[in-house]
């Protein structure tokens, strides 16, 4: 049986800039900052939602804006990074009060967000999200 590899220091580095973009990405949301999720989400991102809906940046962006959408509070979970050159996962949790179209979508979710490196920057390319049953 061989044994898991440490993690590289640079491993560590981009695991610490990717969490705080999760964290970032989360904040912007509940602010209703669209400059920041622009800076976040890559052009060519789509979503998967807990509704199985897919979307892509600009969908995304629109329903930050929308009116009976919210992000009231939030509280991330433990979160799992894995980075492969210049792509990498993140695995985590959260539990929220949150709204879409008005109704309440409050709860803990869990979810996989995919980062890919361009110019320098890390941009989230793909995300799913799944509700954990109450």
């Amino acid at each position: 049986m061989a044994l898991a590899q440490k993690p590289a220091a640079s491993d560590s580095s981009v695991a610490a800039q990717l969490k705080q973009i999760e964290n970032d990405w989360s904040a912007a949301q509940k602010a209703r900052d669209t400059k920041k999720l622009e800076e976040i989400l890559a052009d060519q991102w789509v979503g998967i939602g807990p509704d199985a809906k897919t979307s892509d940046k600009a969908k995304a962006i629109e329903d930050v804006k929308a009116p009976g959408n919210s992000l009231d509070s939030y509280e991330m979970g433990p979160m799992d990074v894995r980075v492969f050159g210049n792509t990498a996962i993140v695995i985590g949790s959260d539990t929220e009060k949150s709204k879409d179209s008005g109704k309440d979508t409050s709860g803990k979710y869990v979810w996989t967000d995919v980062f890919i490196k361009q110019n320098g920057k890390w941009k989230a390319i793909s995300s799913h999200s799944t509700k954990v049953p109450e």
